[in-house]
């Protein structure tokens, strides 16, 4: 349940903890994620960093300000120890912060929905937005009706307004 909300939002504390990422620039639509999810844990493995958890993405650029081609995502995943980085990888710790989540097991078309019901309730429970939105990847995708159901939980950071 979290420190504070309902069973569908909720407010908790993210553990510090260290990612190695790829960064893309541009649409959302163009990201090469199954690739990009390969490539960093190929890299993950063969560093020795110790994979952590699942992957996730981390949205550093707001899509209502930001002209699409110049979006900035960063493809992540959870490492158990800073290494060095190479190539393309990067790697960047992350501090402990609050962050609202909010489940998202639906079509990936039903995303912005998610994130306005996110936003909506980070606002009317008194916390505002302290940094860019993250989506931990809790399955993989799966084609349902036609449709890509994206399994996920959206991690908002916040703090009391």
């Amino acid at each position: 349940m979290g420190l504070f909300g309902s069973s569908k939002i909720k407010v908790t504390k993210r553990r510090a903890g260290t990612m190695a990422y790829l960064e893309y620039r541009g649409p959302y639509s163009k990201i090469p994620f199954d690739e990009a999810f390969a490539k960093i844990m190929a890299w993950a493995k063969e560093s020795k960093a110790g994979i952590r958890g699942g992957p996730f993405c981390v949205y550093a650029s707001d899509p209502h300000v930001t002209p699409e081609n110049d979006l900035v995502t960063r493809v992540a995943v959870p490492i158990g120890k800073a290494v060095a980085a190479t190539g393309d990888v990067k790697v960047e710790s992350l501090p402990e912060m609050l962050v609202a989540v909010k489940e998202h097991n639906a079509p990936a078309e039903e995303y912005s929905k998610s994130y306005e019901e996110l936003g909506k309730w980070i606002c009317d429970n008194g916390y505002e937005p302290a940094g860019a939105p993250m989506e931990i990847y809790t399955g993989k995708p799966k084609v349902k009706d036609g449709k890509t159901i994206i399994y996920s939980d959206i991690q908002f950071p916040v703090r009391k307004k």
